[in-house]
Parts: C-alpha cells; structure tokens; sequence
C-alpha cells in the first residue's frame, strides 16, 4: 500500500455542474489549476462539497479521474468513497484505488442510526476489502453521526487508516481526538472555525470548503503557524472565520461558495437540484459581504 503524507491545507473540491446537469470536466480542470496555483497541500474531490451524495457511479469516476489527471503528480487527491452501505463503500473506494487516488475520505455511514460496533465493522471491512489508505470523514452535521474520541482511537489502531477529517467544530472533542490518536493518524480539521486550534493542539492541517474560494488565505495560515508567526496566523484565523460564517452558516452552503467562486471569476457551475443558485437578493447580499473580506 502507498504512503501518503497528510500535512496542510486541503480543498474539497467542488464538482461543477453545467446547465444541462452535466459534469463541467473542463471546468474542473481549471478550478484544479487555480488551487493549485494559490498553494493548497491536497485535493479532495467528491465530498460533501464535491455533491457527493448526488453524483452517479460512473460520475464519480469521471470527477476523481479528471482532478487526478489534472494535478498530475503535484500533490495528493484523496477521493470520497463513502457511501450508506458497506458494499457500495467498497466499490467507490476500488473505483478510487483503481484510478490512483492517494487515499479514499471515507464518509460514517448514514441514514439509519448505527452502534459504534457496526461502524468500527463497517470501516473494518473497507479496509481490507481495499489496498488503499483510508481517512475517515466525521461530519454530524450531515450525516447525524458524532463520532467519540475513543471510537477514532480505536480506528486508528487499523494501520490503512491514516488520517481523519473532523468536521464536527466541536473543539474539545477534537483536541481530545488529537490527544488519543494524534500519533497514529493525521488529525485535519473540517471546520475553518477550528483550523487554528486544531493546529495548536497538535493537528496536521484542514480539509476547509471555503478553500474553493480563498485557497490562498488557508495556505497563508498554514505557513504561518509552520514558521512560528502566531500573531499572523491568528489575524488570518479571524479573517478566515468571517469567510466561513459567510459563506457556510449564512445561505445554502454550496450555493453560496459556487456563487462566491463566479464572482472571483471562476467556473464553479451550477449546484444540482434540488439545491438551487442563490436568488437576485442573496446574491447581492454576498457581493457585498465579499467586499468586505476583500478589505480585511
């Protein structure tokens, strides 16, 4: 099984969308560029922010296989595989595999409510099905599952199991995660919120959505707690919390960043129903909140 280093800023990506409902591969394909260009650490396509849940089979193969051509090499793609079932895990994570993603996000299965037992079988039973690393994807807020600290220290004790991306915004419990298994796996943070915290406790990086629209900003925060510049860092931390209560808390968060994202000249496309593009008024509302981060 390859390695992979998971250290710094990553962007899950978005999938654009064209009118007819396509996928916009070549729209990808330039958003891919303009990460990569503003010096995020990794990609994640076809998460939460990707439209995962949304996306067909073959769609998702389409979208993993088109930003690991396009980032040819310069930086780790760690596709989402997850799914409700534990075998249609298993064909997302192969399709990955098979494509040459670095590493599967592998969402806590949802819908019905499970025992921790199942969910430490379910991720079981991926890992060895599967010959790629493994980064668990805790996201409550979606999916209803909040995963305890010592149920992702038992996780990591799985040696394909790599890293984890916490997206729950619960800062204690993600410093306790770090406490736990923070030697064992890269802890990442999923919420901008907690980015800088996460960091200070002993955290690898972050897997943030408003990196589709300031992978800069992320970058510049990274660096500058990598090279000891604390009062840098936390005046990037304030600026990033702003963006994130704009565009995560305040509107339909994927129509908001997709909206955010053509106002900075980029083809994020459409989101797919049934979300819907911001109307006439929200859309205003966020130019004009842009402004003001433009300004900060």
């Amino acid at each position: 099984m390859p390695k992979v280093t998971l250290n710094g800023m990553f962007v899950p990506c978005v999938t654009p969308f064209k009118r007819s409902g396509q996928v916009d591969a070549e729209a990808l394909r330039s958003c891919v560029r303009f990460w990569l260009e503003n010096g995020v650490s990794g990609l994640v396509p076809c998460g939460s922010n990707g439209e995962a849940p949304y996306l067909s089979r073959q769609e998702r193969i389409n979208v993993v296989k088109t930003v690991i051509e396009e980032v040819d090499g310069k930086a780790p793609v760690i596709a989402g595989t997850g799914s409700m079932s534990t075998g249609e895990t298993v064909k997302f994570t192969r399709d990955a595999a098979d494509l040459g993603a670095d590493a599967a996000l592998v969402v806590t299965p949802f819908y019905f409510k499970l025992s921790y037992k199942e969910i430490l079988e379910h991720y079981r039973q991926v890992s060895e099905s599967v010959d790629i690393p493994i980064v668990i994807y805790n996201v409550p807020k979606f999916t209803g599952v909040s995963l305890e600290p010592s149920v992702i220290e038992k996780l990591a004790d799985n040696e394909k199991i790599i890293g984890l991306k916490d997206s729950s915004g619960n800062v204690s419990a993600l410093i306790e995660t770090i406490r736990l298994a923070g030697d064992k796996i890269s802890v990442l943070a999923g919420a901008a919120d907690v980015a800088l915290p996460s960091l200070q406790a002993g955290g690898r990086g972050a897997v943030l959505a408003v990196a589709n629209v300031f992978p800069a900003l992320c970058s510049l925060l990274y660096q500058a707690f990598k090279n000891k510049r604390y009062e840098d860092a936390s005046r990037l931390q304030n600026q990033l919390s702003f963006v994130n209560e704009v565009l995560v808390r305040r509107f339909n968060q994927i129509s908001a960043i997709k909206e955010a994202m053509r106002l900075r000249g980029l083809p994020s496309g459409l989101p797919r129903k049934p979300a819907l593009p911001l109307d006439t008024e929200e859309k205003k509302m966020l130019e004009n909140l842009l402004k003001q981060i433009d300004q900060t």
